[in-house]
């Protein structure tokens, strides 16, 4: 059993997980003690201070953790994001606090891959389209596409595009990626080509993207680069809003430049309800769904619980980021 010394030990951000559930026993089974703040940001900085003061380790969720959250928390051990991407955290400020900043890898990959098949499925066959017309009182039959023999362009062929790249064999797509670590065993083994980003925005018919965000990333869809798809290729975002120019992406959809768009991420979340993307014919927008399914949430909560339980009875972490952390230490 772990000691605990401080009024809470694990501060618990993720909006998915709740006092009481496994994850929560799971953490208080190994003797610390627990706070759920869902809404850490939106705290008055006093009562945040005070909170993080006392934090041995964060579970956290997607909203910001900035390098000014880091400094309040001197004792931190530990932040583990719910989830594969961690934009939202200052790494840099962790990582020159010492402090390793971890992911739940792979626990919501199957996930996110069978979403980024619902937008393409819903797109390509026009469904909310479809659902609109019909309670309206229209019965239109309208003319969707399949999926078999059309290219899907996987950019990032990590752990979910990989995922994503196995589904779409099974619909007998042809499926054609790009990554700058690019797997060529994974590649041979599922017929996979290999191609410059730019060859597979020109002959895709579905692109998806699973890419990091980060400097190199943002914007990398922009106006110029859409130019290059068909006009009838559908545009797939189920990794991060900025790797996507909005604005662009709208036009883009509006002029024919291609012939529509399904995104679960967004450069602001929640996404207001005056978005453009909201309201443009073509254009098909989820919540920041693509992971939330009971499975891949029970899995990530069981893993950054493990994580943190593990470090802070002395143990390595997993799954971390910044591995200079342990170099950075003052």
């Amino acid at each position: 059993m772990i000691e605990s010394t401080t009024s809470h030990d694990v501060l618990i951000t993720t909006a998915f997980l709740n006092p009481g559930d496994e994850v929560d026993a799971l953490l208080r089974g190994a003797g610390l003690t627990t706070h759920h703040e869902p809404n850490l940001a939106a705290l008055p900085e006093a009562e945040r201070r005070t909170l993080l003061a006392s934090t041995r380790a964060m579970i956290a969720g997607t909203q910001p953790l900035t390098a000014n959250d880091l400094a309040s928390a001197p004792n931190l051990q530990i932040v583990v994001r719910t989830g594969v991407g961690y934009d939202s955290v200052d790494v840099a400020a962790a990582t020159n606090q010492g402090v390793p900043v971890c992911i739940t890898a792979g626990a919501n990959r199957q996930a996110v891959a069978e979403h980024v098949f619902a937008l393409v499925l819903g797109v390509a066959r026009r469904v909310p389209e479809n659902i609109t017309n019909l309670r309206a009182g229209h019965w239109q039959q309208l003319t969707g596409r399949e999926l078999r023999g059309a290219t899907l362009g996987v950019l990032g062929l990590g752990s979910i595009g990989k995922a994503v790249a196995t589904i779409a064999a099974g619909f007998g797509m042809n499926v054609i990626a790009y990554d700058p670590y690019f797997d060529e065993a994974f590649a041979s083994a599922h017929n996979i080509s290999r191609a410059e980003l730019e060859e597979v925005l020109s002959r895709a018919d579905f692109v998806t993207l699973h890419l990091f965000l980060d400097d190199s990333t943002r914007n990398l869809i922009n106006a110029e680069r859409l130019a290059l798809m068909k006009n009838d290729a559908i545009l797939v975002n189920t990794a991060r809003g900025g790797i996507v120019d909005e604005a662009a992406v709208v036009d883009a959809v509006r002029a024919g430049v291609i012939g529509g768009a399904a995104l679960d991420v967004f450069e602001q979340e929640p996404l207001p309800a005056e978005s453009a993307l909201l309201h443009t014919p073509g254009i098909l927008a989820t919540t920041h769904v693509a992971g939330a399914t009971r499975e891949a949430r029970g899995e990530s909560g069981r893993m950054a619980a493990v994580n943190v339980i593990s470090v802070l009875a002395g143990g390595d972490a997993q799954f971390v980021v910044n591995p200079a952390y342990r170099e950075d230490v003052a």
